[in-house]
C-alpha cells in the first residue's frame, strides 16, 4: 500500500470522527493524497474502504477555502506528526518550506478545493459541510 493510499485511510477514518462528533468536513489539502481519492472514487472497492475506515459513504465535494487546517491535532492524537505526503503537490514535488513551517509551528494553513460529505445527497442531514474560511 503506498503512502498516499495510507493517508487516505486516515483522512477517510478522521473524516467518519468528524462526522459522528457534529464537527466540520475535515479539508483536503494534499494534491497527492487527493489523486489517490480521485483513482478509488466509483470503484467497487470504494464503498467498501469508506465504510471501513468511516463507518459510512463518503462524498467527493467541490469545496474552495484557504486557512488552518482544524484537524491536525486529531490526526497527531492517532498517528503522530504528518508524514511529507501532505505536503507534495500531484507531481510529487514536496513544498520544503510548508514542511519546515508545520514542523516549527505544529500547525498548517492551506489551499484546498475539495473535500468529503456524507451521504448520497449534497449534505446528509446532521453531516455538516467543509467550513469555509
Amino acid at each position: 500500500m503506498s503512502t498516499a493510499t495510507t493517508e487516505l485511510r486516515r483522512f477517510l477514518t478522521i473524516t467518519g470522527q468528524c462526522f459522528k462528533t457534529g464537527q466540520s468536513a475535515p479539508e483536503m489539502f494534499s494534491p497527492a493524497v487527493d489523486g489517490v481519492w480521485h483513482d478509488l472514487l466509483g470503484t467497487p472497492g470504494y464503498e467498501a474502504l469508506c465504510l471501513e475506515t468511516a463507518g459510512q459513504p463518503i462524498r467527493h465535494v467541490t469545496n474552495n477555502g484557504h486557512g488552518p487546517i482544524a484537524w491536525v491535532a486529531a490526526y497527531e492524537e492517532a498517528y503522530g506528526p504528518l508524514p511529507e505526503i501532505w505536503f507534495t503537490d500531484a507531481d510529487g514535488t514536496v513544498d520544503q518550506d510548508a514542511v519546515a513551517r508545520y514542523r516549527q509551528t505544529g500547525t498548517v494553513v492551506a489551499e484546498w478545493d475539495c473535500g468529503p460529505a456524507g451521504g448520497d445527497g449534497d449534505v446528509a442531514p446532521g453531516q455538516p459541510e467543509t467550513a469555509r474560511r
